[in-house]
């Protein structure tokens, strides 16, 4: 078996973890630190909004000798406005002006025929109007806010409501993170970015509704006995998913990762880079919220009720009692083995395989 292999079992078992929820105002303030990154970038740079957002031409010339940069050049010269420049694979250009109207668009045409020294006549020109992108945009609006909805209605009667709010919590940090990042390295804004956005929802739920699943049946029964604290029990819970989170997530960002770096970097490819980016800053931020964020959400939401705090000051009391005659924690778990009623008894995949207890001589868990 691999190392990493080795390493799922060992935390799925509960034999080793790490404490995630003990340290989790650590991870609220980075979440905290980078949205406030993400928000100042916003206000402070906003959108580079594609052209089917604001409206434009796309002259798109045959093959040629001008670079990039001075198709740019000459383009910004004869529109006045910021353009976009892109090497097609016939060794053609293509040109995108934004707030270009049809009277300007001959006018460009014409001095990028003569600085490109390409004929004026095979220089495609395509105008398009913001009307087709703002639709987009409001019907991305419109899904988003139905997704949001429907995810926190199906949280709160498949689990709890804490559980509903701690998952929209977690989807507005991976959408305003992954805004955030647009607005700072200046990327543009097309239906592609919007149809990512809308895509990455589903994979930052994904993570967080495993965990949760593992936590719900954790913690049936938990106010029955008097080994673990609701947060304990979280902890274990996203230990015991943790390998599993990473592979579907690095399995994921792969392919991902090769449209950004390979597809829009090393070949040009430009235009793929307005999906490909939020794709692969909104995964990685998905798998960061259901770990770090969510969950411990949930923890600090639930730890607020009336019968998690008596159960922590039972168990904080009881160990506390053990300490002092001298007992370890191991003995301590395993005198309260039969305190533990079956149905309340979390599952190996939680808190890991109990060890039998001493001198009981009958299965942990059962009773006589």
């Amino acid at each position: 078996m691999s190392r990493l292999g080795s390493l799922g079992s060992r935390l799925y078992r509960g034999e080793v973890g790490y404490d995630f929820i003990g340290k989790r105002k650590i991870w609220y303030g980075i979440s905290i630190l980078i949205t406030i990154t993400a928000v100042v970038a916003l206000a402070v740079s906003g959108l580079n909004m594609g052209i089917e957002f604001k409206g434009g031409a796309v002259f798109t010339t045959p093959s040629t000798s001008a670079s990039v940069a001075q198709a740019e050049e000459s383009a910004v010269s004869a529109s006045g406005h910021q353009a976009i420049v892109q090497k097609l694979g016939n060794g053609g250009l293509r040109i995108q002006i934004t707030e270009v109207d049809l009277a300007k668009s001959d006018a460009i045409k014409a001095d990028l025929s003569k600085d490109l020294k390409v004929p004026e006549e095979k220089i495609n020109a395509d105008l398009v109007g913001p009307s087709w992108g703002e639709q987009i945009a409001n019907k991305a609006w419109t899904g988003l806010g139905v997704f949001m909805v429907l995810v926190v209605i199906y949280l709160a009667i498949a689990f709890e409501w804490r559980m509903a709010i701690a998952a929209l919590v977690a989807l507005i940090h991976d959408i305003t993170i992954t805004v955030g990042i647009y607005a700072l390295v200046g990327f543009e804004v097309t239906p592609g970015t919007v149809i990512g956005l809308l895509t990455i929802l589903g994979y930052s739920l994904y993570d967080t509704v495993v965990v949760f699943d593992s936590l719900k049946e954790g913690t049936k029964g938990i106010t029955k006995q008097t080994r673990w604290t609701y947060s304990e029990i979280a902890n274990r819970s996203i230990n015991g998913t943790l390998v599993r989170s990473i592979n579907t997530t690095v399995v994921a960002l792969l392919p991902v990762a090769g449209l950004l770096f390979i597809g829009g970097g090393v070949l040009g490819a430009g235009m793929l880079n307005d999906i490909s980016l939020s794709l692969f800053v909104g995964l990685a931020a998905g798998a960061y919220s259901s770990i770090f964020i969510a969950t411990p959400l949930v923890a600090d939401l639930k730890e607020r009720e009336p019968q998690m705090k008596a159960l922590k000051k039972r168990i904080l009391a009881k160990r506390a009692a053990a300490a002092a005659k001298g007992e370890s924690a191991e003995d301590e778990q395993s005198h309260d083995d039969d305190d533990v009623p079956v149905d309340a008894a979390p599952t190996a995949a939680v808190v890991g395989q109990r060890q039998q207890p001493r001198g009981h001589g009958r299965t942990p868990g059962k009773r006589r």
